[in-house]
């Protein structure tokens, strides 16, 4: 489904009901418990408003940009483009990573730095290339409309302001979990619902080549910043260098998710890998050689059938369940 029309018919529907069609809090998981930071605040109808304001271009400058262009749930709340596009087309300076199981991040961002969702909210809004929006006129517009500023006063007793804001749009990303792939079934439930061609890449993935290192089950990420090698020389964007100015962080990004990667590609932080077979090359030559490069990447061999499996133990992990409460029909 096109991410403008899935926008506007969800817009349609959100406008005068989501104070009445609450989605639920969400506490915990398979994955397990989600630990909410100090100052979230958090309710049915906090989550509902946040989902609506998560589809609404009037967020961006020229009302053409909504949190769902870059992150849209058929995609697993990625774009699928190599980096994002704001107002007025502007590209972003990195790929737009899946925001499915969020609740668990122990930071936020592809440089590891922002430590909560509500942090976050404040960035695309104001970001140049993306929503290019003045926070003051943000609230100032957002607070104009009735169904904002009623909600506001109903649910925090105080004015549609960029309190609301966040914390609305990060309650409704707490409850966008993706915990029921087939991976899951077999992992969790002890199913037989991984096929031989599956069970043996995931144990090529976790035993031969010590995927798991930095990919570890459920989460299959450590949440850590790591350089991986993509680039010998990372040019302009040396990823959590610029937070710090540390050398030590020369290239690292924060792990990503291995979770419904089938779903969001291209990959990297910069977007440059187009499918899961340029991946395992990548890795397979032991990266690009950086000198900061994490020492657990390293060469290896493997043939066609091995590559075969590898990726359909990959597919294993998507999980379009959460698809359910996306559906604007």
């Amino acid at each position: 489904m096109r991410a403008s029309y899935f926008i506007v018919i969800w817009g349609a529907l959100t406008s005068s009901l989501f104070l009445f069609n609450c989605s639920p809090v969400i506490t915990s998981s398979r994955l397990g418990e989600i630990q909410y930071p100090e100052n979230s605040i958090t309710s049915d109808s906090i989550v509902s408003l946040g989902r609506a304001l998560f589809f609404d271009t009037r967020l961006s400058r020229n009302n053409s940009i909504a949190c769902a262009s870059c992150h849209i749930p058929s995609l697993a709340f990625t774009d699928g483009k190599t980096v994002s596009e704001g107002v007025d087309g502007r590209k972003t300076e990195r790929n737009s990573p899946s925001i499915l199981n969020s609740a668990y991040l122990k930071t936020v961002m592809f440089d590891a730095h922002l430590p909560t969702l509500e942090q976050q909210v404040i960035v695309p809004i104001q970001e140049h290339n993306e929503m290019d929006m003045n926070m003051i006129d943000c609230i100032s517009r957002l607070r104009a409309i009735p169904k904002y500023q009623n909600a506001a006063i109903k649910l925090f007793d105080r004015n549609f302001d960029a309190f609301v804001l966040t914390r609305s749009i990060a309650a409704f990303e707490r409850t966008l979990i993706s915990d029921n792939s087939r991976f899951d079934q077999y992992y969790f439930n002890k199913r037989n619902s991984l096929n031989e061609s599956e069970l043996r890449g995931w144990k090529l993935f976790s035993e031969k080549l010590n995927c798991t290192s930095c990919h570890p089950a459920p989460h299959f990420t450590t949440f850590l910043a790591e350089n991986n090698g993509i680039f010998a020389d990372y040019g302009k964007d040396k990823g959590r260098f610029r937070i710090h100015n540390d050398s030590s962080d020369i290239g690292k990004f924060k792990v990503p998710s291995l979770r419904n990667i089938e779903l969001t590609a291209p990959y990297m932080h910069d977007g440059s890998f187009p499918n899961l077979k340029s991946v395992i090359e990548h890795y397979s030559k032991g990266g690009a050689g950086h000198w900061n490069q994490n020492i657990e990447i390293s060469d290896f061999q493997i043939n066609d059938e091995e590559q075969n499996d590898l990726i359909e133990f990959l597919h294993s992990l998507t999980d379009t369940s959460y698809m359910q409460d996306f559906n604007p029909l």
